[in-house]
């Protein structure tokens, strides 16, 4: 039987306080849809958040590393990592695996002097983006993406644009599936939307 996968779309955004967050809800394994409710963007720091897509096992045991090593630099420093050290700490950790890879594409977004979102790939390739998706569904969302977003946009705007855009990679990606779950990164801290927020939205 094939690993359990998150076949997925996840999109990520800047707006001038913070970063959105979005994603699917399923995983697969082969043609098989595992789950209809998995989280894939998940908090690793009060200021910072990461998005999964591939191998779910893989994607587990990085956030699990990443909170605990995020955590030891916060008790050792007694300050909050930036967005980018947590960013090349996983790219490092991604980098040294590279005959035996980690099957993930991963997004890190958060804040601390300014908001910041980062896509780190298997291998440990980081570049830094304003807006980005990855996983199957990633060529449909790119799209929704790169036509209505716009630099300086609100929350709110953002927000709508990320959710359109992880529906329209639902409604043609066989990967992605069930719901849209929509997640802020902001001088707050990290929020994650309610359903029935997230279907307001998309009205």
């Amino acid at each position: 039987m094939e690993a359990r996968k998150t076949g997925t779309t996840t999109v990520g955004l800047v707006f001038k306080s913070g970063v959105v967050l979005a994603s699917d809800r399923r995983a697969t394994m082969g043609y098989y849809i595992a789950s209809k409710d998995i989280d894939k963007v998940y908090q690793i720091a009060d200021n910072i958040a990461m998005t999964i897509a591939g191998s779910v096992g893989d994607a587990q045991t990085l956030i699990r590393w990443m909170k605990a090593e995020l955590k030891l630099y916060q008790l050792k420093h007694d300050k909050k990592p930036s967005v980018e050290a947590a960013a090349t700490l996983l790219a490092t950790i991604l980098s040294q695996y590279k005959f035996y890879p980690f099957y993930v594409q991963l997004l890190v977004g958060g804040i601390d002097a300014k908001p910041r979102l980062f896509s780190v790939d298997m291998l440990g390739g980081i570049t830094e983006e304003k807006i980005t998706s990855t996983g199957s569904g990633s060529p449909i969302a790119i799209g929704i993406l790169e036509e209505f977003y716009k630099e300086g946009a609100s929350e709110e705007e953002c927000l709508i644009i990320a959710a359109k855009s992880v529906s329209a990679a639902i409604k043609r990606d066989a990967g992605s599936g069930e719901a849209v779950d929509l997640v802020v990164v902001d001088d707050k801290g990290f929020r994650r939307l309610h359903k029935e927020d997230v279907k307001k939205l998309l009205k």
